[in-house]
């Protein structure tokens, strides 16, 4: 079976980029549009992982 984790759908895509600069900027990170391939893995990590801490504290919120 193969997986497929593209966003096909523009406005999630557009949402998603969004959300991973606001992210970037947060952590310090200066992300640019389009490739970012010369980001270190410490870097890309530590966006990746304020995306996640925000999408925990947003489901958190809800809960509430």
């Amino acid at each position: 079976m193969k997986s497929n984790n593209q966003i096909n759908i523009p406005e999630a895509r557009e949402a998603m980029d969004k959300f991973k600069m606001q992210a970037a900027n947060e952590v310090g990170v200066n992300l640019k549009q389009g490739y970012n391939g010369d980001l270190t893995s410490r870097e890309a990590g530590s966006v990746g992982g304020q995306m996640v801490k925000k999408m925990i504290e947003a489901y958190e919120q809800g809960l509430q």
